[in-house]
């Protein structure tokens, strides 16, 4: 099919007004006029859950504010004018640089991350992030220490085995991840050189409302699936890092927040791809990073900017765990949650119903009411609700509606 007859070409031959942007726009490129022979919105239309969403609980990747799907909607033929899409710009033109660039401040923004850190735009989620962090803060002799309060921070020990010698000074696996340990117990290692965390536990439900401080190094954070979820105190942390499919973005882009003293002693056998300061140095830009996955996570940060930054997340994000813990707590036992009440996930709310052979049946019947990917990890059964940033309080709100219903007809 020929361009002047091709479907695609035809649409746009009539004017309509050209959008707005308010993401930075290189100053040599105008903006254009999208012609189209029928009838399209400027703005595409408004949807409803009720219409063509489902609301989506998965753990990640997980659900994106409907506004950000829309705006990356209308900018994806045609960025600012460009004449391209973001997936077909150099990440060295300024078209992408200030697309990252953009996004690295807003980041900093949200998070006030304090000009002695380095921001991070990576690849290999952060499971690879397992074996960077030994690999670039330690040698292969040195001793660290890994609170263990889940399956996530238990893989990070494992993995830095073969990188130095991890200490697992904590491990909530006898009472299968149900809590986070007093600080004042631990007995952490003199000379160790970081105490690594994970903030978040995806998979049990478990969440750090308080962090150790660490006797000697620095505190290391996966924050994975509480990123950008409230605010944080960086410089309490030497690093920070996490993948975005849960809270910030796509999957296939991981970022790490690190004190910038930290940067330039990965041991001899580090991959080129794992070395901090190799990507420090060039920007995140030492190979073509994964840029479409960048301006979403940039227009997520814009977004939660609007919003009024991470302590109005954080007000909306508690409003509604406590809807859902709520219902559960106060379902005589119908609905459970193991996980002890001080510590339980603003993110990730695990439950099991006291009927174990009607788990099946309620994620099917859930589904047919547009609310999916409540299945619990394959790892512990039961049932998950990840109600992360995006996740509108009507979403929560209609779950509980059918928990309550659900529990009438069969308790």
């Amino acid at each position: 099919m020929s361009m002047a007859t091709s479907p695609h070409t035809a649409l746009f031959q009539t004017r309509t007004t050209p959008f707005r942007l308010s993401s930075p726009r290189p100053t040599s490129f105008k903006p254009t006029t999208v012609k189209c022979t029928t009838q399209l919105h400027t703005q595409p239309p408004p949807l409803t859950h009720a219409q063509d969403r489902v609301f989506n609980f998965a753990a990640g990747p997980a659900t994106l504010p409907e506004k950000v799907l829309l705006r990356a909607q209308s900018e994806l033929y045609n960025w600012g004018g460009s004449g391209m899409s973001v997936m077909e710009m150099s990440h060295r033109g300024k078209e992408f640089l200030s697309i990252i660039q953009k996004a690295e401040s807003d980041l900093r923004t949200l998070l006030q991350i304090p000009p002695e850190y380095s921001v991070l735009f990576l690849q290999g989620g952060a499971t690879t992030q397992f074996a960077a962090v030994p690999l670039n803060l330690c040698s292969p002799d040195d001793a660290v220490d890994y609170i263990v309060t889940g399956s996530w921070s238990d893989k990070a020990a494992k993995e830095a085995q073969k990188y130095c010698k991890p200490n697992v000074i904590w491990s909530g696996k006898s009472e299968k991840y149900t809590k986070v340990p007093s600080f004042g117990d631990l007995q952490q290692n003199r000379g160790s050189r970081y105490l690594h965390i994970c903030a978040n536990e995806t998979i049990h439900g478990v969440e750090y409302k308080e962090y150790p401080v660490p006797q000697s190094g620095v505190l290391v954070a996966d924050m994975s699936s509480n990123f950008c979820s409230k605010p944080v105190d960086v410089s309490k942390f030497g690093v920070i890092y996490a993948g975005v499919q849960k809270n910030v973005g796509p999957s296939g882009v991981t970022i790490v927040i690190i004190r910038k003293d930290l940067i330039g002693n990965a041991q001899g056998l580090t991959p080129v791809m794992l070395d901090f300061k190799i990507h420090d140095d060039n920007n995140s830009l030492y190979n073509t990073p994964p840029c479409y996955g960048i301006y979403m996570c940039g227009l997520v940060f814009e977004h939660l900017l609007e919003q009024g930054g991470l302590v109005e997340v954080e007000k909306n994000n508690k409003k509604k765990a406590d809807i859902l813990y709520t219902t559960i707590d106060e379902s005589k036992g119908f609905y459970r949650c193991p996980v002890e009440k001080s510590v339980r996930s603003l993110m990730n709310v695990p439950f099991t119903l006291e009927k174990s052979e009607l788990e099946g049946e309620f994620i099917k019947e859930a589904a047919k009411e547009k609310m999916v990917q409540l299945k619990g990890h394959r790892s512990v059964g039961g049932i998950r609700a990840s109600i992360y940033n995006a996740m509108p309080l009507a979403g929560v709100e209609k779950l509980v509606a059918f928990m309550k219903d659900f529990q009438a007809k069969h308790a």
